[in-house]
């Protein structure tokens, strides 16, 4: 790794996606299940609920002889693998599951499952798109507030020292006055040390998944803020081995920050909880009656353990929290959660 000055985003894409010693495409890697746990990895009750979403944009789009289901930030395939397994024959027979994923392809991995390292072509599938922990790994640059209270963007070198750069301006400038202006300071006084990412990157970026439909529905699922809560000293941090960790991009750790949904979604997008997404394909929480213990006690063990992981998926302090965008592409498959709920 280079130890020269640059910023945050590019610093980062060398971290994480360089050829030879990136954290994701670093060859025999782990992958993402093996320094922090994400829905797909909590419970298969995630990939089942993913299934179900599959079947309903089946449906809504009248049963195509061809039905994609791309993965994309796809990790080593998990989440395919278990809505495959989750799918019925008649289903899955007509699946075209992809996973985009700029490691390289996992041995093993089920043969019926593409695997490519970009996009598909716009307008080239129909079905579903799922982003599940992708966005928040588009590099973004950081920017920080002067002495004199004016953005200038965080240049970092590879050992995690940072100094500021000049101020931001143009299109950068233009997002940050219109997705994450700070609040007004009291008396007009200068607040130095503010921080910010800029999400520009990650809006196109959603952008060019969402135009890889030609019908369907395109969802991302991630760490996200709203515009007028936006942190005041910015997300940008690291995992590695299960623990956060200062965000120090020379390729020995994940680094991440959450992502302004808002900023992303077109017109016709739906915002909505984990939580509240998930329970309306079926996810429950709730405890089984304990009178299923007497006459069944296998079955209660079973539908116990089942609704501990769902709360766990569904839980608003934690992965319940995470934002869903759902972004239909044709009318077809617009509303299939209902309406928007923020519970």
């Amino acid at each position: 790794m280079t130890n020269e000055w640059c910023g945050w985003r590019e610093a980062t894409e060398r971290a994480l996606y360089g050829p030879d010693d990136g954290f994701y495409t670093r060859p025999g890697g782990p992958g993402p299940a093996g320094h922090f746990r994400t829905s797909v990895h909590a419970s298969p009750l995630y990939a089942d609920a993913v299934a179900t979403l599959l079947r309903r944009v089946d449906t809504a789009l009248g049963r195509p002889d061809e039905l994609a289901l791309v993965d994309v930030g796809a990790g080593r395939g998990e989440l395919l693998t278990g809505v495959l397994a989750a799918l019925p024959e008649e289903v899955a027979a007509r699946l075209r599951p992809c996973a985009v994923e700029r490691a390289v392809r996992p041995e093993g991995l089920d043969p019926r499952i593409a695997w490519r390292g970009e996009l598909p072509a716009p307008g080239s599938v129909t079905g579903l798109l799922f982003a599940n922990e992708w966005l928040d790994n588009v590099p973004v640059d950081v920017v920080e507030t002067d002495a004199d209270g004016v953005p200038r963007r965080v240049l970092v070198r590879a050992d995690g020292t940072e100094r500021l750069g000049e101020p931001v301006d143009g299109g950068d400038a233009q997002w940050l006055g219109r997705w994450w202006a700070p609040p007004p300071a009291p008396d007009g006084a200068v607040s130095p040390g503010l921080r910010a990412e800029i999400g520009r990157p990650r809006d196109e970026a959603w952008a060019r998944a969402v135009r890889a439909l030609r019908a369907g529905l395109a969802v991302a699922v991630d760490y996200a803020h709203e515009r007028g809560g936006r942190p005041l000293f910015g997300t940008l941090t690291g995992f590695r081995d299960g623990r956060e960790v200062a965000p120090v991009p020379d390729g020995s750790c994940d680094i991440t920050a959450h992502v302004a949904l808002d900023a992303c979604a077109g017109p016709s997008a739906q915002r909505l909880t984990q939580r509240a997404a998930l329970r309306a394909l079926g996810v429950d929480g709730r405890r089984p009656p304990l009178a299923l213990a007497a006459t069944d006690p296998a079955g209660y063990v079973r539908a116990l353990s089942a609704a501990g992981a769902a709360a766990e998926l569904t839980d608003p302090a934690g992965l319940g929290g995470f934002g869903w965008l759902l972004e239909p592409v044709g009318e077809a498959c617009a509303g299939l959660l209902g309406p928007p709920d923020a519970a």
